[in-house]
């Protein structure tokens, strides 16, 4: 190789030292006119090979470019939070403006399934499968008609399926867990076992999306979870421990909170991946909308035995089970009493959860899924406030202790803390 540059070296230096000496056309004579075919042939060859040589150089001696990478730095060090992208300020008020519609819904969604479960007290199991097939009709009517209208691309649509099962099948795996801890655990006890989901939610987004989070930031979604607990944990029948029944079944309630923090973050994860397969461009949601409810009502019908069975219903009579229910939901043909309000109340509830679940989708699409989680946890006190209030169907309210009150202004505080912006002390350059 050597020897071969040595040489184009020389041939270069040949071709530069006859060309300068090259006899003007001026001055040419007859005989050097009719050699100038030949040599113009010569120049052409001579040419070449300078050209080569240029390229030989740049070869044998590559321009680099210096790039200042950032400093590594440990795990909670003061580098700018990974949980959120670097959001321009009209995507920062978009974000805000999600939120506060997301905390309106959330409290509303609340608030219309405890009144929905007032006709429907009997037939709680048929509402969930109801909305959870239900779904994939709906997602998938408006997934047609928006590729119809050219806002969902061939390219979207190419996003690989098998991500879509995983998120289906975390879901079905945590209503599956879930229901069963629920069936052996005190009332009070759920709601602050099922905190552990954002414990679940920050270690997830270390290891699936390589995220980095500031200690107030890890300190605030504690603060949020233990604000929630406090307050959820104020009302009657709160004082019930854990005591007779063991270690498996809140095990089994944490695990079933982990399994839903693992498909919220893997829709994280489809979002910032599809990002990069489109080109930058941004992946509808109901595409993950429809695939994954798709994937979940299959393995929920997978597990339909089990889970009937979870709920007192033997699977031989889960026909007639959903029969009745359908009678009681849409009020007409029922044989038992008590189905009032129905079917108003209980479509109020399936439209206002419908929108609620869009609209969280979208914000975890615009921030993440941390950003969704806190935001649906500042709405927890708002409800249990307004459910403990006198209201249509529900008559008379129940009194809420001073750790309400303390828990709502811990909760507050740990959202604050997360979101008090950072501003870096030397920002990360990268030239190239």
């Amino acid at each position: 190789m050597d020897t071969l540059l040595m040489a184009t070296r020389i041939r270069c230096l040949h071709a530069s030292s006859t060309s300068s000496s090259a006899v003007p056309t001026a001055f040419r004579s007859p005989a050097i006119h009719q050699l100038s075919f030949s040599r113009a042939h010569l120049l052409s060859y001579r040419s070449a090979i300078m050209n080569m040589c240029v390229r030989v150089r740049q070869s044998r001696f590559p321009v680099t470019r210096r790039i200042n990478s950032p400093t590594r730095r440990g795990l909670f060090s003061s580098v700018r939070a990974s949980t959120e992208k670097s959001y321009s300020p009209s995507n920062r008020k978009l974000i805000v403006i999600n939120s506060v519609v997301i905390i309106a819904l959330a409290v509303a969604n609340r608030v219309l399934y405890k009144l929905a479960l007032v006709p429907m007290k009997q037939y709680p199991f048929f509402l969930a499968q109801l909305m959870t097939f239900g779904y994939v009709l709906i997602y998938f009517t408006i997934l047609y008609t928006r590729r119809r209208l050219g806002i969902v691309t061939d390219e979207m649509l190419s996003v690989p399926k098998w991500r879509f099962a995983i998120i289906g099948f975390l879901e079905a795996l945590g209503v599956a867990t879930g229901m069963a801890a629920a069936a052996m655990l005190p009332g009070p006890v759920i709601p602050i076992l099922n905190q552990s989901f954002l414990v679940w939610q920050l270690l997830f987004a270390i290891l699936i999306l390589g995220r980095r989070f500031l200690l107030k930031q890890i300190f605030g979604c504690l603060l949020v979870a233990a604000g929630v607990v406090v307050a959820v944990s104020s009302g009657s029948g709160a004082d019930q421990t854990l005591s007779g029944i063991g270690l498996l079944w809140p095990a089994v309630m944490v695990a079933s909170a982990a399994f839903q923090a693992g498909a919220s973050i893997t829709k994280e994860f489809v979002f910032n991946d599809s990002a990069k397969r489109l080109e930058g461009k941004s992946l509808d949601i109901f595409v993950v909308n429809s695939f994954g409810s798709g994937f979940q009502a299959l393995f929920v019908f997978l597990l339909l035995p089990f889970l009937s069975n979870l709920k007192g219903i033997p699977f031989g009579s889960l026909l007639p089970y959903l029969k009745d229910g359908a009678g009681c939901f849409f009020n007409t043909g029922a044989k038992i009493s008590g189905c009032e309000g129905a079917p108003i109340i209980p479509l109020l509830y399936i439209a206002t959860n419908l929108a609620f679940n869009i609209s969280l989708l979208h914000l975890v699409k615009i921030s993440s899924a941390i950003v969704s989680s806190l935001t649906v946890m500042l709405s927890v006190p708002l409800s249990v406030y307004i459910m403990s209030k006198p209201l249509p169907y529900l008559p008379g309210g129940t009194s809420l202790s001073s750790n309400f009150m303390m828990g709502s202004i811990v909760l507050v505080l740990g959202l604050l803390l997360y979101n008090i912006p950072t501003t870096p002390t030397k920002p990360d350059t990268k030239t190239s």
